[in-house]
């Protein structure tokens, strides 16, 4: 968008259902929660931040004046008292791009993309990253990053025209070969998304009236743009927020939904033939002004999908913030208790129909009833977040900062 193993004192493998019930209040009829990825205890210090600008819109950041990650219990979040509980560790990167492209491939492996044209890569779960960083790239801006391993991975960079582009690396970032760049001026591409390791799609902001959607079948080496005619009207001053890399998310070898907002109403696309064809439905989260909408969405299966938003600025109030949706994005339910804030990621934790979480510049949100209701455990500024089926789940954002989710012992 234009404008923007065994729980002992260190825990290392996965946090059972039974370990999150001790230490939350679940809402009365809400399901097991299914394992929750825990990581190595870490620290990191914040540097100073290449923010973008709040007009920039594709940013969808605040300032925060954030405390210690971890500071929050999350059963009583006005105290620093540390009863048991989910908290984000901090993994050092050494670098202060802000990171709101995540691909998490397992407990050990992940990649972030941001701003300067940073990308980073780790292989022993965050305790070291290497810079692998396409050469040249440092006017870009990375929003997102998909990753099918540990070597091989897509980046994309967003803005107006030439700004936009995708780049690609089979060998670990050793070598990266720049595949897409846009050039039509009245595009801007915001997310990317893939089906499998070959099939995936990368979405544009309206062009004549109609989102753009650009196609790839051969893992990312090449691209093209379908066709509109399947594309629902875009309505007047709608786009999507390049904030998390969540803007358009699939599940399975079919499906793939589109967040939107900036216009009156924020709205979400589904598409179950890889982009050919969508139909599109109003979302119950804050719209009306270019700095609202659906800013992140997560889908479990075909059918059960979570979306997250609300308005971006530092200090506006974002009610309403999250929705649920049983029926593949058909129809979408506002959350009973949405997350107190603004909130641009948001992901299924891995095993479980129940659990899920929910990040922001202002802090955290974790939900035991497949997004009923959420309840803040972290006041850490993060933009993304992302879970992997071996129980690894990490979240980044600004000031360099990624983390790696753990539990909290008295």
């Amino acid at each position: 968008m234009r404008r923007m193993g065994t729980v002992g004192r260190s825990v290392s493998v996965g946090l059972c259902a039974a370990a999150l019930a001790v230490a939350v209040t679940a809402p009365a009829g809400a399901e097991a929660v299914g394992p929750v990825a825990v990581g190595a205890a870490g620290t990191g210090a914040d540097t100073a931040s290449g923010e973008r600008t709040a007009p920039d819109r594709a940013s969808g950041g605040r300032a925060s004046g954030e405390r210690a990650s971890g500071e929050r219990a999350f059963g009583d979040p006005a105290s620093g008292e540390r009863t048991p509980g989910p908290e984000w560790r901090l993994q050092p990167t050494g670098s202060d791009a802000r990171f709101r492209g995540l691909a998490a491939v397992s407990r050990e492996s992940a990649w972030v993309a941001g701003s300067k044209g940073k990308v980073l890569r780790t292989r022993d779960g965050g305790r070291n990253w290497q810079d692998v960083s396409p050469p040249g790239a440092a006017g870009l801006e990375f929003r997102d990053v998909e990753a099918f391993d540990a070597r091989r991975a897509v980046v994309l960079a967003i803005g107006e025209g030439e700004a936009s582009r995708v780049f690609r690396t089979g060998d670990g970032g050793a070598t990266w070969t720049e595949s897409f760049r846009n050039d039509d001026p009245k595009a801007f591409y915001d997310c990317m998304t893939f089906f499998d390791a070959r099939h995936g799609l990368a979405v544009s902001d309206p062009v004549d009236g109609k989102y753009r959607m650009l196609s790839t079948g051969d893992g990312g080496r090449s691209w093209r743009v379908l066709p509109a005619d399947g594309m629902p009207a875009a309505q007047p001053g709608e786009a999507s927020f390049a904030a998390s890399g969540q803007c358009l998310v699939a599940s399975g070898s079919r499906d793939v939904w589109l967040a939107t907002g900036g216009a009156a109403k924020a709205r979400v696309f589904h598409s179950a033939d890889r982009g050919r064809s969508w139909q599109v439905t109003d979302a119950p989260i804050p719209a009306g002004d270019p700095a609202r909408g659906v800013f992140g969405l997560a889908f479990r299966d075909a059918r059960h999908g979570l979306a997250v938003g609300g308005d971006y600025r530092a200090g506006e109030a974002s009610p309403g913030a999250a929705a649920v949706s049983g029926d593949g994005g058909a129809t979408w339910t506002s959350a009973r208790r949405s997350p107190s804030e603004y909130r641009s990621g948001v992901s299924w934790l891995p095993h479980s129909r129940s659990a899920a979480l929910a990040v922001g510049p202002t802090g955290s949100e974790l939900t035991l009833d497949a997004g009923r209701t959420w309840r803040a455990f972290d006041t850490g500024s993060y933009d993304t977040v992302d879970c992997t089926p071996d129980l690894g789940c990490w979240a980044a954002g600004e000031k360099g900062r990624v983390a790696r989710l753990g539990l909290r012992l008295p």
